[in-house]
């Protein structure tokens, strides 16, 4: 009898450690299992690049770019605009499915073209990163001085913001590919800073920068700005500019595109 009431007690003990595992594992499921992990989010999304217009890139070097590559002015800017677009692509791959419209532009020439007849560019103020809000056009002050009409000046960094003329642009591109995000590239800088850049000798830096905009598929900004990344002077090699320069460029896009979908 003694015997049986302590294996009763050993089972009611050991179906309570049970119950107390069971509870403290659900816990933990509920806590944290529930919550899908960064990979999980963006797996969800599928997102389309979106090449800037030709007249969208502004190059100071193509002189010496030509000097190394005996590439034309316009073969430059087509290498440039499709390297731009494969970097961004082999960086957002591995994270979320992604359509580029260079990869077939018999295909996607007529919405490219569309695309463009309903953009327009506003020059804005660069966002904080840290704390993004969507930048806004801001009013400009104007005073009078001496009779005179005088507009203040402002010495914040600009940038070149896509906006969407026609609000059903996104959503016929969306139900066309399947896709909900939609980075515009804006616009393609090759800056030559502080000395000529023919001049090797000199103290010339020079600056890649890179103006953007995301949209979610419902035409809400949810990231824009800029990238920028220093170029040797030394460096006038296409491949070598697309491989390591346009590449660091597409790191940034894709942390800040990571970002933005987690805090969303």
């Amino acid at each position: 009898m003694v015997k049986k009431c302590l294996n009763n007690k050993t089972l009611i003990l050991l179906n309570f450690m049970l119950f107390a595992f069971y509870v403290q594992a659900q816990d933990k499921t509920i806590s944290s299992g529930n919550k899908p992990s960064a990979k999980e989010t963006l797996a969800k999304h599928k997102i389309m690049l979106i090449p800037f217009e030709n007249r969208m890139y502004l190059s100071e070097i193509d002189f010496m770019i030509n000097k190394e590559s005996k590439l034309s002015a316009k073969q430059i800017k087509a290498v440039m605009r499709d390297g731009l677009n494969e970097q961004l692509y082999k960086k957002l791959k591995p994270k979320m499915p992604v359509v580029d419209l260079l990869e077939d532009t018999t295909k996607t020439k007529k919405d490219l073209e569309n695309i463009y007849q309903y953009l327009s560019y506003q020059y804005l103020k660069v966002p904080n990163q840290d704390n993004y809000k969507p930048p806004v056009k801001e009013k400009e002050e104007k005073t009078i001085a001496n009779g005179q009409l005088v507009v203040e000046s402002n010495s914040d960094v600009r940038f070149m913001n896509a906006k969407l003329k026609n609000a059903t642009l996104v959503p016929y591109l969306g139900g066309k590919y399947k896709t909900d995000l939609f980075l515009f590239i804006n616009e393609l800088d090759i800056k030559a800073l502080n000395g000529s850049p023919a001049d090797l000798n000199s103290t010339s830096t020079r600056k890649i920068v890179l103006h953007y905009t995301l949209y979610t598929l419902d035409a809400k900004e949810i990231n824009s700005g800029i990238a920028e990344v220093n170029l040797p002077t030394n460096v006038n090699n296409p491949s070598k500019i697309i491989n390591t320069y346009f590449a660091q460029l597409a790191d940034i896009i894709a942390a800040r595109i990571e970002k933005a979908l987690i805090i969303k």
